[in-house]
């Protein structure tokens, strides 16, 4: 097992990017400009490695090579986004690896690129990249292919070999690992650890709350601690945790309704197999089915968030009845989204900025809440 802690160590000792391997301060893939050139990388590196894996390092700094940290990150759409723009698309995992000097809040996230020794190209125009163009890495460049046949050609192997080797777990690794979670959570969030098939150590918190006489965790955190790898983490939301000999189970709740009439909702379920071959997988299940309300209520919502993020737009001064509206726009955005009002998520990006200046974190942490669920929804 590879402990991915040291493998991004491994990586930022190479200071200077290279033919497999890429370091960004961020990922921005909520614009077309951001996809297409993290697409750009995927296709080159894909293509100048093709029978060893290739890594992107995300939450780096370009200048100091300074490990700076980025938020947890849901990878649903990755894949989706790879498999839609790219011809041969090569398999990634985005995983998100805690360090101990960050934030709780904050990782480093490790895009892996699988190899599949074949050609990956463009199969549809991505912002000014054409369809058809192929792309590799010339040092630390991703570049288009001119030429009229393009050649697989792998110079990488032994040198990632030996990287990845070099990154192999150890007792004493898995230990401080342990410690690492343990000494990082305060006793009121319960952090425990459990052994799976001799091999394995997860670790997990939570707040615990019981609601109508049913145990959910909050501010939940989950690691693999083998991996150095965070499988789970949450600010909000309210999961439910159970595990037997062989899986750990997570059922992710959310907390939806209108005028404090908030009910549960199951969202999503991931289980954690983990096998006798020295190696887990992890699969999810979709759960959510959205509530529905009125018509007419639904669309006075719609309208009201509207009318906050126009003055908002307008730089105007706020009521203290739109301060309170601002706290309820993530929440009461997706409420629309999920019956029927497709652009409340674009609407709700308008008041991003706003809200993330709001000196009180908590609006900000629904705002990306709601955006993830938006996301599952959408991609599931």
């Amino acid at each position: 097992m590879i402990n991915k802690r040291l493998l991004i160590k491994n990586l930022l000792s190479h200071n200077d990017e290279n033919s497999f391997y890429d370091k960004k301060q961020k990922l921005s893939l909520s614009n077309k400009e951001g996809k297409a050139k993290f697409l750009k990388h995927i296709c080159a590196l894909s293509n100048s490695n093709p029978e060893n894996n290739s890594y992107i390092v995300i939450g780096v700094s370009d200048e100091r090579n300074e490990i700076i940290g980025v938020d947890f990150f849901d990878d649903s759409k990755i894949q989706n986004l790879v498999n839609a723009y790219l011809v041969n698309p090569p398999k990634i995992e985005y995983e998100n690896v805690p360090f101990p000097r960050l934030q709780r809040h904050k990782v480093i996230g490790l895009v892996t690129i699988h190899p599949n020794n074949q050609i990956t190209s463009l199969h549809k125009n991505a912002w000014k990249y054409q369809k058809g163009t192929i792309f590799y890495r010339s040092g630390s460049t991703s570049i288009p292919f001119n030429g009229n046949s393009f050649e697989l050609r792998n110079t990488n192997k032994s040198v990632v070999e030996s990287l990845e080797k070099n990154a192999g777990n150890n007792i004493e690794l898995t230990l401080n690992g342990v410690f690492d979670f343990i000494n990082n959570h305060k006793p009121e969030y319960h952090p425990k650890y459990k052994v799976f098939n001799e091999q394995f150590v997860l670790c997990w918190a939570g707040e615990k709350k019981i609601i109508k006489g049913i145990e959910y965790f909050t501010r939940v955190d989950i690691e693999l601690i083998n991996e150095q790898v965070r499988l789970f983490f949450s600010a909000l939301d309210e999961v439910q945790i159970s595990y037997n000999n062989r899986s750990f189970i997570i059922t992710e709740f959310i907390l939806l309704g209108i005028n404090k009439k908030e009910i549960h909702y199951p969202l999503e379920k991931t289980i954690i197999n983990f096998k006798d071959n020295g190696k887990h997988d992890i699969v999810t299940e979709f759960l959510f089915n959205p509530p529905k309300y009125d018509e007419v209520i639904i669309k006075h919502i719609y309208k009201n968030c509207n009318s906050v993020i126009s003055k908002i737009e307008s730089q105007k001064s706020l009521s203290v009845l739109e301060h309170e509206d601002v706290f309820r726009l993530p929440t009461n955005y997706l409420l629309c989204y999920l019956n029927g009002f497709l652009d409340s998520p674009n609407q709700l990006r308008k008041a991003k900025d706003y809200i993330k200046n709001i000196e009180d974190k908590t609006t900000y942490i629904k705002y990306k809440e709601a955006m993830r669920v938006v996301r599952k929804v959408k991609y599931n």
